[in-house]
């Protein structure tokens, strides 16, 4: 019992604990890693081939005729990467395209942004491929029977 004479209860609903545990529901309920790494796959595909590098007088251009193909497949795995966040029915499309455009990307888009966006695509999309959805009747933290593979 607190001083007012509620009792006290481990979660306290306070604003940042209760939008805390709905996050954590919501990012449960779909493959948000496999999301995440589709979307920051993008970020290097998308960036190397406009990359420009200035060291006083010296000035290194990346820039290629992968521009174009290079902003296509980044702005591809941009909206693959919402998608698996949003509508978690079509992971295994959004995977397989993930993994996809990453090793596209290799010949496209400067070795797929010097490796760093193939690999985040790949591992991206193979996550999706692997996310199942979770029965919503049982509970992550129940028990398990006696002899029966866990976690733990």
């Amino acid at each position: 019992m607190t001083s007012a004479g509620a009792p006290a209860h481990p979660h306290s609903d306070n604003g940042f604990a209760s939008a805390r545990r709905a996050f954590r529901t919501w990012r449960r309920t779909r493959p948000f890693w496999a999301g995440l790494l589709v979307l920051l796959a993008a970020a290097p595909i998308i960036y190397f081939p406009y990359f420009n590098l200035s060291l006083g007088a010296l000035s290194v251009a990346m820039s290629t005729t992968a521009g174009a193909g290079s902003l296509i497949i980044g702005l591809t795995l941009i909206v693959l990467g919402g998608l698996l966040w949003f509508q978690p029915i079509i992971r295994f499309f959004a995977g397989c395209v993930a993994v996809f455009l990453g090793v596209l990307s290799l010949p496209i888009s400067n070795f797929g942004g010097f490796f760093a966006g193939t690999l985040l695509a790949a591992t991206g999309g193979l996550l999706a491929l692997a996310w199942g959805p979770v029965d919503a009747h049982t509970p992550h933290d129940a028990v398990r029977p006696e002899g029966e593979p866990g976690n733990g």
